[in-house]
């Protein structure tokens, strides 16, 4: 893919991503607690750390963030059955359920974003389906991949 389109390509995502998330989603959730009760939903009971490092940001940040979460009755602590010094965040059943809430909120946004296109340009983009399921199934990368070298 040429530089140009993939700043295209980056642009259009940026400005579909804004239309999205402009969009009335239940819970009044931060991006970055919708992202954290979002893996914990997806992927399971996981390290405090392990969700600093995912959300970029600091241990101490992801743990009052994970205070908050607990206040509101979304998520747990437990213990970690394989390191007992260790404890994992988990969604509770109402925080799973939110979070399945705005994703589908989400979805029904995008849906009439789609609506603006014509059939052809649809079925372009379901085509895309499974390259984009792949980019967004790869980590991200490192701040430090990002650098521009000297």
């Amino acid at each position: 893919m040429e530089l140009q389109d993939v700043a295209r390509l980056s642009a259009a995502l940026e400005r579909i991503a804004r239309r999205v998330r402009g969009a009335d989603l239940p819970g009044g959730l931060s991006s970055i607690a919708a992202s954290t009760l979002y893996v914990l939903a997806t992927e399971g009971p996981t390290r405090l750390t392990a969700l600093a490092d995912a959300e970029h940001v600091t241990q101490p940040a992801m743990t009052q963030l994970v205070r908050r979460l607990e206040r509101e009755g979304l998520v747990e602590r437990r213990h970690d059955p394989s390191d007992g010094r260790a404890v994992l965040v988990a969604a509770t059943d109402a925080g799973a359920a939110l979070s399945a809430e705005r994703r589908a909120a989400r979805a029904d946004a995008l849906a009439a974003v789609l609506e603006e296109v014509d059939a052809d340009e649809r079925a372009a983009l379901a085509a895309a389906l499974p390259a984009l399921e792949h980019l967004a199934a790869n980590p991200a990368p490192s701040s430090r991949a990002l650098q521009t070298p000297r």
